[in-house]
């Protein structure tokens, strides 16, 4: 197949690509820089401004779109807040638009969503059709929810649609993984907050395994979690990525008052607890090749 990927130079679009090419498939990308060098078809588009490159949409079986500025980067700032919910609309506003003409032969779109749609829920397991945050509740929930409802609108042009609710993906190329890694290996790591709060999580080799049998298979559709199988708290995670990195764990729990003050309203993302369920992903019949948290830091950190 033919997959065009928006957001495709982020940690998740890289790997991805990567996997799609060793899978036999062919892979554009859409980006603001079309002329930089690049081993894949690039094709311009930049949803501010409403304007894409009229070859790109024709040129592909599937899109694959991974494109919103990240929530980790700033504070949240009322002007920030509208450029996260801003940079996940626009791209599918214009691919609305260019999937509802003529000429194309896109069948599929897989588009990210993210496991904050639920909200703040302390140890309640979530499934897909668990009941969503209240409106206004939680800002990470209403940008998601708005985020599947423009991925949603595109279904109703006929094209199948796939929205991998993801968790914390760990690499240690990006995310969350990398500044707490550097906190341990220098002896300053601890549980954030109380260390009760649930993450889950998927490496991201998993995860992109996972994009890819959703865009192979046709029997994917709808939302799905994309976790691992065994969400673990934060205490959990800290403690096994101290004994991986041969690091011990010295300092008490970072309070969760001296979070919310150094990062405001943005501590909800390191604060807040999802116990998300894969139960729905593993009876596709997808097999994590790391289901559990040790293996997956182990991959990474195991000679640190």
């Amino acid at each position: 197949m033919k997959i065009l990927i928006t957001g495709g130079t982020g940690m998740i679009g890289q790997r991805l690509a990567e996997l799609l090419i060793d899978g036999g498939h062919e892979v554009g990308l859409l980006t603001r820089d079309p002329q930089k060098a690049s081993h894949f078809r690039l094709f311009g588009w930049d949803p501010q401004g409403g304007t894409i490159d009229p070859a790109a949409v024709p040129y592909a079986d599937c899109i694959v779109n991974l494109a919103g500025s990240s929530v980790a980067e700033g504070k949240w700032t009322t002007e920030r807040k509208h450029d996260i919910i801003r940079s996940r609309l626009d791209g599918l506003e214009l691919l609305y638009r260019e999937l509802a003409k003529p000429g194309h032969h896109v069948q599929t779109l897989l588009s990210a969503s993210a496991i904050g749609v639920y909200g703040d829920r302390g140890a309640e397991m979530l499934y897909e059709d668990s009941p969503i945050a209240a409106p206004g509740d939680d800002f990470l929930a209403d940008v998601v929810v708005q985020w599947e409802a423009a991925a949603r609108r595109i279904g109703e042009l006929g094209l199948r649609v796939v929205l991998p609710r993801i968790g914390i993906v760990l690499s240690p190329e990006g995310g969350a993984l990398v500044p707490i890694a550097k906190t341990i290996r220098y002896g300053a790591g601890a549980p954030l907050g109380s260390g009760r709060q649930y993450m889950s999580w998927i490496h991201l080799d998993d995860l992109c395994r996972l994009l890819v049998h959703m865009l192979e298979e046709a029997q994917w559709q709808g939302e799905y979690n994309a976790v691992a199988p065994n969400p673990v708290t934060n205490q959990e995670f800290t403690a096994t990525l101290a004994q991986v990195m041969h690091r011990p764990l010295l300092l008490p729990k970072v309070p969760a008052f001296g979070l919310k003050l150094a990062m405001g309203e943005m501590s909800e993302i390191v604060l807040g607890s999802q116990r998300v369920s894969a139960d729905k992903v593993l009876s596709q019949g997808f097999v994590y090749e790391y289901p559990e948290v040790k293996a997956a830091l182990q991959s990474f950190y195991q000679e640190s």
